[in-house]
């Protein structure tokens, strides 16, 4: 049983010239009750003439016995000892207190029974400060100066441990290690650790250490590290960036991401990196990012590169200038305020001068967005203000859009009473709502700036009855655009002429031209459009119920959809939205003026179309099992099925549209399956679709034109007890990706290896036809395979690709090979085709204070050579 005891020690132990004695050897439960009393009332009077240097609580616990020696001013406590001051916590077999020079001793004690031994001591000594925590056979300590020295001294703290010979504590954060060693690894016998014969460390900042030899497996380098820091801090901290290395053929040797990172605060830092190639090349980068949680976050990058490719002799040598800059800021105001910019600016060749990464590489546009939204939530109204930009790397056009500011009305009801009722009128159920847009475009194509802008109102009143089984929804469609200009187009020398007889003399003398002409006319103009229309739907139930083989029923939905669709010819004379010119040869064209404007300009043509559609859910529901009270009925989607066509009664020919068939179904967790087709009910004469239908030439009621599917399937096998675990701590799992991708770049996204999985593979089919004419087809289909397994105890194998049927070659295929080394992992990819041809293998510490820690070699452009 332990015995306890508190000890104020300032009252404690200070008696000089006391005629009480106790005997030394007296326990705390043996000390007589009226000598206690009568220590405390002489040690009110010794305490005002003395100043202690220990100022606070020490408890104490023991599960064998506590002895002190007042005479002596010492306490001896034995059997898994345990002594508290402040943040400083002791334990051990035995601790031997001087109150008089304030320090204490512990060791462990000698028990060849317990399992817990080490070589035959148990309860060694642990001494915890703060986080801190150190293990040890023999511990002295003072704690008035915190000075202390531990033999046989073990560290752990997180995932990384140092320990040596002794260790000595000489102020609150400092200690000195002799014959240290450093490790990441959790085992008590590490397979890599640094070993030094001095080590410094600082608490909750670094380990510093010289003349370092590391071990793996045991074994150590043959050439030791002068000098090495060590972090002795998780999370973010200000650093070195280790540079990877390599060589790229016509850019020599190269040394990139080499850099600084500052860990300016909680909330912000910056990271600066350079690039150098031996024949003269380089770069450099910036990365600001900062964040306030709840409230706003953010990055600015820059870069800025001047690569030299070529030998110094060779006529052909290039010398390319190239920057970058983006911006992306969120940042939300209230909830129903929000801001977010995402902005990129580019010279037009960086990332081919900079990137290796294949998703890069095939860039073709570089876009941007900026984005104030506001909602209201009382009304349901919302404003957009947007800010967009579109550049092209393959040339100069540039397209923004500055601003596009957007307002929407939600639907309301204006006949709507206020008491609610089943019995609605139907006129309660017409909604109105109300959008409206304005947009400013500027576009610079091949140098030539053109700056367009407009607004556009749309108004919509529908509404949703139901009659029956059937629902109707009648709607009306109102757009009204505003534009400031209009496109005039015209001949040169034929737009002025106003008879024919000077026209007949123009032609003759050749001096009208056939080259149209266009001229911006400044003005206010309005287009006023609109469009209304009509559809109804139902849904139709078909069931069996078999009750057999554990199916219960099956269910049939059947939605078929009509809908009615018109919209005026606005390009006839009466609207009068279209203009004419007159072309050399006295033909007069009609064309739409405002064609070129930011929200268009008119329809040309009527319309007038019924659409017929029908939706198909084929469904099947599984019964309980009666053996099992908790087995519950399962409902089973097995086929999606929709078909729809149309027929427009304005057109002049060819009235019927395509039949159009899309389907979908999945097969348990395994095999998923969709696919759509088009058919004409047309005939083709000379390649080209006429007005005859194909069952009136007995050619049978339609023809394909088109088809595509695709299969995917994926299985794995059995998750393995016991071994959910993955090559990285999930602990640092995101500082271990952050700084894993650093330098390693992939064809293909990294998957999370996962070694409870003992194999998976998933597969991919496509398949494209398409016959525009009966003479005329063309198919495309590829198949991609993704398979991983086990190859033993922490291997992991995988390779990847597609394979292309037409073109009768492999794209992009990949091999990896993973290696869990416990503290250790190893990465081997390698690209045997294609235009990124190479391979890469890397051997690198897994701890993300030791990320630099490597070794690499790659070969070829995705490598990086």
């Amino acid at each position: 049983m332990k015995k306890t005891l508190f000890l104020i020690l300032f009252a404690a132990f200070v008696l000089k010239g006391q005629n009480i004695r106790i005997d030394s050897l007296q326990t705390a439960t043996e000390i007589d009750t009226a000598i206690v009393n009568q220590i405390s009332s002489e040690v009110k009077d010794s305490v005002k003439s003395k100043k202690f240097d220990v100022d606070d609580v020490i408890t104490s616990t023991a599960s064998d016995s506590i002895k002190f020696n007042l005479v002596n001013k010492r306490m001896y406590i034995f059997g898994s000892g345990e002594l508290k001051y402040k943040q400083t916590n002791l334990k051990g077999g035995k601790i031997n207190i001087n109150f008089e020079t304030n320090e204490l001793e512990a060791e462990g004690i000698i028990d060849s029974a317990d399992t817990n031994a080490v070589n035959g001591l148990a309860q060694t000594p642990v001494l915890s400060e703060g986080a801190e925590n150190y293990e040890g056979t023999k511990l002295k300590y003072n704690f008035k100066t915190q000075k202390g020295f531990i033999s046989a001294a073990k560290n752990v703290k997180d995932d990384q441990r140092y320990e040596g010979s002794a260790v000595k504590k000489v102020d609150k954060d400092t200690y000195f290690v002799k014959e240290g060693i450093y490790t990441t690894c959790r085992e008590d016998t590490p397979h890599t650790y640094f070993s030094a014969e001095e080590m410094k460390v600082i608490q909750k900042d670094k380990i510093f250490a010289k003349w370092i030899f590391m071990y793996i497996g045991g074994v150590p380098l043959p050439i030791p590290i002068p000098f090495a820091v060590f972090p002795n801090e998780k999370g973010r901290r200000s650093g070195m960036i280790a540079p990877t290395y390599g060589t790229i053929a016509d850019r020599g040797q190269y040394f990139k991401n080499f850099g600084y990172f500052f860990a300016i605060s909680d909330f912000m830092d910056l990271t600066l990196n350079g690039d150098y190639y031996t024949r003269g090349g380089w770069g450099t980068r910036m990365r600001y990012r900062y964040a306030s949680r709840y409230e706003f976050s953010g990055n600015l990058n820059a870069g800025y590169s001047r690569i030299l490719k070529g030998e110094d002799e060779d006529p052909n040598k290039t010398r390319t200038t190239d920057w970058n800059i983006s911006f992306n800021h969120n940042q939300e105001f209230t909830p129903t305020l929000k801001f977010d910019a995402n902005l990129r600016f580019q010279s037009q060749n960086y990332i081919q001068n900079n990137s290796t990464i294949l998703n890069e590489l095939l860039t073709q546009d570089i876009t941007s967005n900026a984005t104030l939204s506001k909602r209201w939530e009382e009304s349901g109204n919302s404003l957009t203000i947007n800010y967009s930009r579109t550049q092209k790397l393959d040339s100069v056009d540039i397209r923004e859009v500055l601003p596009n500011v957007s307002f929407n009305k939600s639907q309301f009801y204006p006949f709507k009473t206020s008491a609610s009722s089943k019995d609605e009128g139907w006129y309660e159920k017409i909604g109105i709502s109300y959008s409206g847009k304005f947009r400013n475009n500027r576009n610079n194509i091949g140098g030539d700036l053109k700056i367009r802008g407009g607004m556009q109102h749309n108004i919509s009143v529908n509404a949703s009855p139901k009659i029956g089984y059937f629902n109707l929804s009648p709607r009306v469609n109102y757009v009204e655009k505003w534009y400031n200009k209009k496109t005039r187009r015209y001949i040169e020398n034929v737009q002025d002429v106003s008879n024919s007889k000077l026209l007949l003399q123009m032609l003759a003398s050749n001096t009208a031209t056939n080259d149209v002409l266009t001229e911006d006319i400044h003005e206010i103009n309005m287009i006023r459009t609109f469009n209304f229309g009509l559809s109804t739907s139902t849904k139709i139930y078909g069931m069996m119920q078999p009750q057999m083989l554990g199916v219960e029923a099956f269910r049939h939905t059947i939605t078929p959809s009509v809908s009615y669709n018109y919209t005026p010819d606005f390009s006839k004379e009466k609207w009068g939205y279209y203009e004419t010119y007159t072309q050399a040869d006295g033909t007069i064209e009609r064309y739409d003026p405002y064609s070129q404007e930011v929200f268009g300009g008119v329809s040309s043509g009527e319309s007038q179309s019924v659409n017929f559609s029908v939706g198909n859910i084929f469904e099947m529901k599984t019964m309980k099992d009666p053996t099992d009270t908790t087995s519950e009925q399962e409902k089973i989607t097995l086929l999606n099925l929709d078909l729809s066509t149309g027929y427009n009664f304005a057109a002049d020919s060819l009235r019927l549209s395509d039949l159009r068939v899309s389907y979908r179904t999945k097969i348990g967790n395994i095999l998923n399956f969709s696919g759509s087709s088009a058919y004409t009910f047309y005939d083709y004469d000379n390649s080209r679709r006429i007005n005859e239908f194909l069952a009136d030439k007995g050619k049978g009621l339609f023809r394909l034109t088109n088809l595509n599917f695709s299969v995917s399937a994926s299985i794995s096998g059995e998750k393995l007890k016991g071994e959910e675990r993955t090559g990285k701590d999930e602990e640092n799992k995101e500082e271990y990706d952050a700084f894993k991708k650093k330098d390693y770049t992939r064809l293909y996204e990294e998957e999370e290896t996962d070694f409870s999985i003992p194999w998976n593979l998933s597969l991919n089919y496509n398949y494209n036809l398409s016959k525009p004419t009966p003479a005329e087809g063309k198919i495309n289909s590829n198949i991609g395979v993704n398979l991983g397994f086990n190859l033993a105890k922490n291997w992991k194998f995988g390779v990847r690709g597609n394979y292309d049927f037409q073109r009768e070659e492999f794209s992009a295929p990949q091999v990896t090979i993973y290696r869990d080394l416990e503290c250790w992992e190893m990465n081997f990819s390698w690209n045997p085709l294609g235009t990124y041809t190479g391979f890469r293998f890397e051997i690198r510490m897994k701890a993300p204070e030791l990320r630099d820690v490597k070794v690499t070699r790659r070969r070829g452009l995705y490598s990086g050579r």
